[in-house]
């Protein structure tokens, strides 16, 4: 594990898991997940503009992310219900991004390294990008922490206290979009929302606060890294998929665990 590329590796996730466990928890209280599977797949054609403008990946795919999740968001509840609106969104952008990749002229690129991360070919821009963004997400996170909990637990309370709920759905929406955006090099488009959901279902069998989900989120996430890590490196498996077998073993335990307490 002290190879420059698994150091790089193990430093990218750890800064996703970060970023990924409060807001994580965010996901599994709104039950939001298949919103995050419709950002996260809606990543791969971001990455196709990416390529056809010649822009940064990070900010094609953040950009393309962000316009998709703001769309989804409006249009839910006008004539359609939320499912169906989601449905499309992730299976559309998803398949709309790797149609455009196969008629970029010129361009070879391995979609699947998109698909399920590559995380052992993480660079120093890489990592600094990783870092900076992962930081960013958390930082909004800790910084509007209060005003989501709120809105997202008892959203009557919320409108009492002056605080509006649409606008803090709004901040978790662009907090997605850009974890969507940071995570991508890590984990891959199809397995980003698996470390949003899974450290974080994990935490709550062993907590009773909400603060308490989200730090042990984050302590689940980094160990799922590490120990995902580890496997890949002794057992020659893919390292993406490898994170997320950790997290779901890891969620299988604490599911037990909290059995066994009731």
């Amino acid at each position: 594990m002290l190879d420059d590329f698994l150091f790089r590796a193990t430093l990218a996730g750890l800064a996703v898991a970060l970023a990924a466990g409060p807001l994580g928890c965010f996901v599994v209280w709104r039950r939001m997940a298949y919103f995050g599977d419709a950002t996260a797949h809606a990543a791969i054609l971001g990455v196709a503009l990416s390529l056809t403008f010649s822009v940064s990946l990070y900010l094609g795919v953040g950009l393309t992310v962000s316009v998709i999740a703001l769309a989804v968001a409006s249009l839910t509840g006008r004539g359609f219900a939320p499912d169906t609106i989601l449905g499309v969104a992730a299976h559309g952008g998803l398949a709309t991004g790797l149609v455009a990749v196969s008629f970029l002229p010129g361009v070879r690129t391995d979609i699947t390294a998109y698909l399920f991360g590559d995380i052992l070919a993480v660079g120093k821009s890489d990592l600094a990008v990783i870092a900076l963004g992962a930081a960013g997400v958390a930082a909004l996170t800790v910084w509007r922490w209060v005003p989501l909990l709120t809105a997202t637990l008892h959203p009557d309370l919320a409108i009492a206290r002056g605080i509006a709920p649409r606008r803090e759905q709004l901040f978790l929406t662009l907090a997605l979009a850009a974890l969507v955006a940071v995570a991508l090099k890590v984990v891959g488009a199809l397995l980003i929302t698996a470390m949003l959901i899974i450290p974080a279902a994990a935490a709550r069998p062993l907590t009773r606060t909400p603060e308490a989900m989200a730090l042990t989120a984050i302590a689940l996430g980094a160990l799922s890294v590490t120990g995902g890590l580890r496997l890949s490196a002794t057992a020659d498996t893919p390292a993406g998929p490898s994170i997320v077998v950790i997290a779901v073993i890891l969620f299988l335990v604490t599911a037990t665990l909290g059995s066994l307490r009731r």
